[in-house]
């Protein structure tokens, strides 16, 4: 049943002092609802195309629903550009695990929003690199009870050894981001992060150690991350806890665009399917 919705901004400061932004969608009764924490992908943020709708959405089925940026995902003040690209540069796995982290903690520890939720009900959602992420923080975090994947990649491993051999070389590397047409540039310590902490940031080795209900869904004509990605998460996982859902001629955002002109049909029934499973398994 649909109800109506309130979203309230934030601004919090993880371990490491980092300032994290994001948004609280609440429903009208707010009081004992479970919350959801919605995470970005790799160049994403809080307010890329359907994210928004996706939280006020969940919203109106009755969670909390929390969209948030990773503290150096390179969105400031203006939440739709890129204008910290020097953050950008710093971004690590680890920051972002940090980030997601202090975003449990002030859920959890009540200080997020005035009333009280059901903190014994909390589900992530990550898309695509952010996909990678609440699976591994799922693992490790027991407060959370439920994980849903989108398009998500199954390892960070993105980078041939031409790449590695330039980037460590230079210290540095750029990529493009093909909307805004900026070079974004990434220092190698976001290699060096993921190399020092390979079993921490083994996508398929933290599947395996889930104890709690996961949901797999993904598009079948991405392009950016290949379906077949989604084949070996549900391999690697326990298939008693685990759901997987393929959606037929989506691409890697399910249709979604950004400015966000409307709800897509595949993002619609990728919505709808993954509110039915939470309603079952959270």
């Amino acid at each position: 049943m649909m109800t109506v919705s309130t979203s309230t901004p934030f601004e919090i400061r993880n371990a490491s002092g980092d300032r994290i932004r994001g948004n609280v969608h609440a429903p009208g009764r707010p009081e004992g609802a479970p919350v959801i924490i919605i995470c970005h992908g790799f160049k994403g943020f809080k307010d890329w195309g359907a994210f928004p709708a996706v939280a006020e959405f969940l919203a109106r089925l009755g969670w909390i629903a929390i969209r948030f940026n990773f503290s150096h995902n390179g969105i400031g003040d203006n939440e739709t550009e890129f204008t910290e690209l020097e953050k950008f540069a710093e971004n690590t796995l680890s920051k972002e695990m940090e980030d997601l982290q202090a975003v449990i903690e002030e859920v959890t520890g009540g200080r997020l929003f005035p009333y009280a939720a059901d903190t014994s009900r909390v589900a992530l959602l990550g898309h695509s690199r952010g996909g990678g992420i609440v699976i591994l923080k799922a693992a490790e975090e027991p407060r959370v009870k439920a994980v849903v994947s989108w398009a998500s990649v199954s390892t960070f491993d993105r980078w041939g050894p031409e790449t590695r051999k330039r980037w460590k070389a230079k210290g540095i590397i750029e990529v493009m981001n093909t909307r805004t047409n900026q070079r974004m540039p990434m220092k190698v310590s976001l290699l060096e992060d993921f190399e020092a902490n390979r079993e921490r940031f083994d996508i398929l080795k933290g599947v395996k150690k889930l104890e709690v209900p996961l949901l797999i869904v993904h598009g079948e004509q991405d392009v950016s991350v290949p379906v077949e990605e989604a084949g070996k998460i549900y391999e690697a996982a326990n298939k008693e806890r685990t759901d997987m859902l393929i959606v037929p001629n989506a691409d890697h955002v399910f249709g979604a665009r950004h400015p966000f002109e409307g709800m897509p049909p595949a993002l619609a029934s990728v919505l709808q399917g993954t509110a039915d499973w939470l309603k079952d398994h959270v």
